[in-house]
This record gives C-alpha cells, structure tokens and sequence, in this order.
C-alpha cells in the first residue's frame, strides 16, 4: 500500500516522515473528535487528512470510520447525564443502527476503488451541505410534525434510520447531523438530549462498521489507533465546548473547510 501510513509504528522508531504522519493524524483526531461531540461532521476533517497521508479512498473511509469512534464514546461520557432510559425504543435504536451499519460497510467493500473515487467528491460535498443546512433540516422536520397534528415521527423503525445507518456504514460524514436532526425532533427540540443520544447510537453505528470492515481487512489499524487517540482527547473537548461554544460558529469554518475540500478532490479524481 503506497503512502507513509503503514510504515507508523505504534510502539518503537518511526522515521521523520512517519512521524510527521503520526502528528497529522493524531492532531486531526483531537479536531475530529471536538467536532463530533460539537455539532457533528467530523470526518470532513478527518477523512481528506487520511487522504492526505497516503491511504487509498476506500481504505481511508474504512480506517475513518473507525478511527471517529472514541470522539462518541468520550462525549457521551461526558454528557451521560442526558441520555435516554433504556428502554424498547433504546434497544430499536441501537439493532437497527446496526443492521444498517453493517449492510452500509458491505456496501462500500464492494464498490470499485475508481467508482469510489469518483464518488468521493460527491459525499464530501452531501456533508458540507448536510451540515451547513442542519438547523434548516431541523425546523423542517419540526414543521412537519406540527403540521401532523403534532406527532413525533418514530426514529427507532422504519425507512428513516436504516438510511441513515447504511449510509454511516458506507461513508460516515455528516451521518451525525442526519441522526441528530431526526433525533431533536424525536425528544421534541431538546438538542443536548438529542446530541447524547446521537453520539451513543453513532457508537454502535460505527462499532458495527468496524467489525465488517477488520474482518474484511481494509482499516489501516496504525493509522487508525493513533488517530483513536486523537479523537477520544477531542471528544471530551467537544463536549465541553459544547456547553460553552456557539455552535454556529463552528459550523461556518467547517462548512467552508468542507467545500474548499469537496472542490479540491473534484479537481483530483475528475479531472
């Protein structure tokens, strides 16, 4: 595999050029996992720096998809106070967000590597968009349910998760601002409710594509455990900024990070 990620040793002598990878990935891992307990789209940050350090597109989103997982776990960690019971709907949540997952994860094992290259400006983009549009999204699933006669649509079932979940198990970015909208209409506009449960079902979303993608042998484990740990100090960050932070603010430097991107690997793989 080209590039200078397999070369990273966890443990033992790493070469400058290594080394200067490891920082790439471990600082991305902090912003990733910041932005993921924040306000979500943490692989439009993490996802092109594994592009960047020499990982192939699909075993960079294999290695992406895992890597993100400690961000999830430590901001739930933090805001565990928010989290729903355990109950049935939980437990639905939880199963169909894996079925997808893992449906999603297959998927993208059997996409052709030119196929999703040319793909990959496309989903960076349907983040960036996803992302800068997320309060809208928000409003306008509360403005359908009100028009509904105030019913809550049901997020533990049906069409709406399970596109969700595979689309997460396929690529991930921007999965966290789809569920998070469909869940802030689901605890009826409570958003650090939704946000924590959020982060718990993205835990298991992403754990379910990890399990397809090792056995599959397309994650990049040095890249992705140095990334991990990254992430998992980010998370509580991201979780403490969120109590603190606009997230406004956040939203407008990673959207416009995400279109700068989104053109550039336009320009790489069509052009």
């Amino acid at each position: 595999m080209p590039g200078l990620v397999p070369g990273i040793h966890v443990f033992g002598v790493a070469s400058i050029m290594d080394l200067h990878a490891a920082v790439m990935l471990f600082g991305a891992g902090i912003a990733g996992g910041a932005l993921a307990g924040l306000i979500g789209g943490a692989s439009i940050i993490t996802f092109p720096v594994l592009l960047a350090v020499g990982l192939p597109p699909v075993i960079a989103t294999a290695t992406n998809l895992v890597a993100v997982t400690p961000g999830n776990v430590s901001a739930v960690l933090l805001d565990r106070s928010q989290l729903p019971p355990f109950d049935r709907t939980l437990v639905g949540l939880i199963a169909t967000t894996i079925a997808g997952a893992a449906a999603g994860s297959i998927l993208l094992m059997l996409t052709p590597a030119r196929v999703f290259e040319i793909l990959v400006p496309l989903l960076l983009g349907f983040a960036t968009v996803l992302l800068a549009l997320s309060p809208q999204v928000s409003q306008w699933l509360r403005t359908r349910a009100t028009a509904s006669g105030g019913e809550l649509p049901r997020v533990s079932s049906g069409p709406m998760l399970i596109a969700v979940s595979i689309y997460g198990g396929y690529f991930g970015a921007g999965v966290g601002v789809l569920l998070l909208a469909a869940l802030t209409v689901a605890t009826g506009g409570d958003y650090r409710a939704a946000n924590a449960t959020k982060n718990l079902v993205l835990i298991f979303n992403t754990l379910a594509a990890a399990v397809v993608l090792g056995v599959q042998h397309a994650v990049n484990w040095p890249a992705a455990l140095v990334m991990m740990a990254g992430a998992f100090l980010g998370g509580f960050l991201g979780g403490y900024l969120g109590r603190i932070a606009a997230p406004q603010v956040m939203r407008v430097v990673v959207v416009a990070a995400g279109a700068i991107l989104t053109v550039a690997y336009a320009w790489r793989y069509w052009f």
